[in-house]
């Protein structure tokens, strides 16, 4: 019987004192013991809310009940069904905001602890060689090519071959992952984890091609005439500047630079990586979301004597998880909350020295809901700084629209999808956050999955250019 009132179960985690000074994983997830004793907390409702919040439709209550009898191999093909990456799912995904905030046990018990599941499942699934990757359906003979390989573009392509399509899979940096391995910490999400996801993907027979830029190496004009359809799913890379006076300044980093030197390029372990970076004694990060706190956990590890995250809102009003605000506190990160930039100051040199700011009330909410900032005459501060990290956002790199004619983009630089999820050019389709401008990792791979679905339709009925 399920016992729902036993304590929710967190899992163990590296203290503060210890995770600051490295970039291995915070938390360590659960054992067998305290995982079976929290899957028994699972109610298995006949209407499964989880389920119907979960972006992906993973069918929560089910591998929880598979996980009860010990059947590890069956829980991880029962989420596999709908996801292809439980473990990068089980650590990043924000359980709080969908699955475990739909459980019914959330108010009186607390919700079941989904995700440390899911990630307890596909960890020992993989461990212990349990792991299978569906087998595609008979080969149609169509050709379709995924543009990105970042969370989008793999759950694309995995449903797509999954449907019995030659997919491959094209990546403009030197590993797969897209922002999964740029944009996301290893304290957070272990690169073996993101190699292993992939490694998934790849067996099912799914190609994959680096060191391709589409727009440079290739165009979209290009690959149509070798491919049956083609899936934009290129991500948001190209980052949103504060707009003060000051940015071009010596030490100022947009996240995703900054985050990309760190989880791409390995700057922590500079001499031994080639790629340095320099932020002096005391670090600003402008922004409030996960990327904010990424960066600012980031730079803390790199052993300044303050890193402060400067944010226009109230914490209460802060898109970041709350796990994230709660572990860069501990670990040491100041916040700066009501708090509006104002300009960036510097030497004559042109080194950051500072960040003069205004104080802020809360005003009437804005249009998606959220009190509006209202600056503080007269309430202008400094606060000193050798460097600034901005994380106030990213949109869609433009290579692929301004090497794309007749490619529509709307007026926030996304791209632009008619109802059956094609884009203004025949055969190509999009999703993820070129066509949202940044979201969840689980958003994105609702995309991959509806526009693989889109893709099958379309191509319902046609011969594929390779005459099969």
């Amino acid at each position: 019987m399920p016992n729902p009132s036993l304590p929710r179960q967190t899992g163990k985690r590296q203290s503060p004192e210890e995770r600051i000074k490295n970039f291995n994983e915070v938390a360590q997830g659960l054992d067998k013991e305290h995982a079976l004793e929290e899957a028994s907390r699972c109610l298995n409702c006949k209407n499964p809310r989880c389920q119907a919040a979960c972006p992906v439709n993973v069918q929560i209550p089910s591998f929880i009940q598979l996980l009860l009898k010990d059947d590890v191999k069956g829980a991880v093909s029962k989420i596999m069904e709908t996801s292809l990456l439980p473990a990068v799912c089980g650590r990043v995904c924000p359980q709080e905001k969908y699955c475990e905030g739909a459980c019914v046990l959330k108010e009186r018990f607390g919700s079941v602890a989904v995700g440390l599941l899911e990630r307890y499942t596909a960890d020992t699934a993989r461990k212990e060689g349990l792991l299978t990757p569906p087998v595609p359906a008979a080969d149609t003979g169509f050709k379709i090519a995924c543009v990105g390989s970042g969370p989008s573009s793999l759950a694309c392509a995995a449903e797509l071959r999954r449907r019995g399509n030659d997919v491959t899979v094209y990546e403009a940096l030197h590993d797969f992952g897209g922002v999964l391995r740029y944009g996301i910490p290893s304290f957070r999400l272990p690169r073996n984890i993101i190699t292993e996801e992939v490694k998934t993907v790849k067996a099912m027979g799914v190609h994959f091609e680096q060191d391709a830029l589409i727009g440079a190496v290739l165009s979209v004009e290009d690959l149509l005439k070798d491919y049956d359809a083609v899936y934009i799913g290129s991500g948001a890379g190209l980052p949103t500047m504060a707009g003060v006076p000051g940015e071009n300044a010596v030490g100022v980093y947009s996240a995703n630079e900054f985050l990309t030197r760190i989880n791409l390029l390995k700057a922590y372990d500079f001499p031994k990586a080639d790629t340095p970076v320099k932020l002096g004694k005391h670090v600003i990060v402008l922004g409030g979301g996960n990327s904010a706190m990424d960066a600012a956990r980031c730079a803390q590890r790199l052993g300044p004597e303050s890193v402060t995250v400067v944010y226009r809102r109230s914490q209460a009003e802060m898109p970041a998880r709350g796990e994230e605000v709660e572990n860069a506190m501990e670990e040491g990160v100041k916040f700066s909350f009501l708090t509006i930039q104002k300009e960036i100051m510097t030497d004559d040199k042109g080194h950051v020295t500072g960040l003069k700011c205004l104080k802020a009330e809360l005003g009437e909410p804005d249009a998606k809901g959220r009190r509006r900032p209202v600056p503080v005459e007269g309430s202008d501060f400094i606060i000193p700084a050798d460097s600034i990290i901005v994380a106030i956002g990213q949109k869609p790199n433009p290579i692929i629209p301004k090497t794309t004619p007749g490619l529509k983009m709307t007026e926030r630089g996304t791209l632009e999808l008619k109802e059956d999820g094609q884009s203004s050019i025949e055969g190509v389709f999009g999703g993820g956050d070129i066509t949202r401008g940044g979201a969840t990792v689980l958003l994105a791979m609702k995309d991959g999955l509806l526009a693989a679905g889109k893709i099958s339709e379309y191509l319902s009925g046609k011969k594929p250019k390779g005459g099969k």
